[in-house]
């Protein structure tokens, strides 16, 4: 059976990952041993595609497909989380491809949604069932950000993606905490996004601002530093206010995918994706999201009649890339 074979690649604020994938020509999709860069460590995306190239050999597929955290739009795509700018129209001159597809990295995640099989997903909350098989399902996942898009699954295995910029949306505190949480960051921002928050950067300002509220002098630390303390026992190091500062999170991450669903129709299901979402999946499942997330006044009933699940697959982003590039190009 002939396959083409794809260069995929997932670019977000602090990582991007390289892959080829073969694409069968029955559609099937075979993802090779991915490659994971630090965005930092290179000044373009030229530099960072030369350093996989070298590191595979010195040659690559004449296919490329890009998933990208930003909007896709105009002349030139600038991320939303690092200084990378992409020009669509010398794509194919600059990498020495022939063929590309260029779509935003939670397009990308929500095409592996449409096509992963249900053990690709660990139950979070709502009734244990599988995804809608029709109908409209909401993709999100913080990480550097927080990427939304949705997907529209119709008879006969047809469906659509739909990528959106959603982790944009004006963050709305629900309790006088987040209250405080919003103040503090209306000090530096003139206008607070729901990403501000509810991404793993975020983590450090809810820390910061519990430790405020309780008038803690803590030592400054990164978001990392706050995560694994926040989701490590008393016996590995963990700070009780780091876990409250997770649970906090939790919490809103809860009511902004809540939000989502109700504002994209999600009503087939919610998906969770990204790294940290599977990370924290134990401590998500007995925080304060499923309630939050249910927290809707007089749609309760109908929040908790959602399934809401988390992609276990370990590279949607490079997964649905090739997807995306098999449909423009095959």
């Amino acid at each position: 059976m002939s396959s083409t074979d794809i260069v995929a690649v997932d670019i977000g604020g602090t990582h991007a990952r390289f892959a080829i994938a073969s694409v069968s020509a029955d559609g099937t999709i075979a993802l090779g041993e991915p490659t994971t860069l630090h965005t930092e460590d290179h000044v373009s995306f030229q530099t960072a595609w030369e350093d996989y190239r070298a590191r595979s050999g010195g040659t690559l597929p004449q296919n490329v497909a890009l998933a990208i955290a930003g909007p896709i739009t105009g002349e030139v795509i600038r991320f939303t989380n690092n200084p990378w700018i992409i020009r669509p129209a010398l794509v194919n001159e600059k990498l020495g491809t022939t063929r590309h597809t260029i779509v935003n990295d939670f397009e990308a995640v929500a095409y592996a949604v449409a096509r992963l099989p249900e053990e690709h997903f660990v139950h979070l909350t709502g009734p244990d069932q599988p995804l809608s098989a029709t109908g409209t399902l909401s993709v999100i996942g913080p990480g550097t950000g927080l990427g939304v898009a949705h997907l529209w699954r119709g008879e006969n295995g047809e469906f659509r993606v739909q990528a959106t910029e959603g982790g944009h949306l004006d963050f709305a505190p629900v309790d006088a905490i987040e209250d405080a949480i919003l103040a503090r960051l209306r000090k530096r921002h003139n206008r607070v996004s729901v990403e501000r928050v509810v991404s793993g950067p975020g983590i450090v300002d809810i820390y910061q601002t519990l430790a405020a509220l309780e008038n803690r002098a803590v030592a400054e630390c990164d978001d990392i530093e706050i995560w694994t303390k926040g989701t490590s026992g008393a016996d590995e190091g963990g700070d009780s206010l780091a876990a409250a500062a997770v649970d906090r999170f939790c919490m809103a991450l809860g009511s902004v995918a809540g939000d989502i669903a109700l504002a994209q129709g999600g009503f087939g299901g919610v998906v969770i994706a990204g790294g940290l979402g599977y990370r924290i999946r134990e401590t998500l499942a007995s925080s304060g999201f499923a309630g939050r997330f249910r927290h809707k006044g007089r749609y309760q009933e109908l929040m908790a009649s959602i399934p809401v699940k988390i992609v276990s697959h370990p590279q949607p982003g490079l997964l649905g890339a090739a997807t995306a590039f098999a449909r423009e190009h095959l």
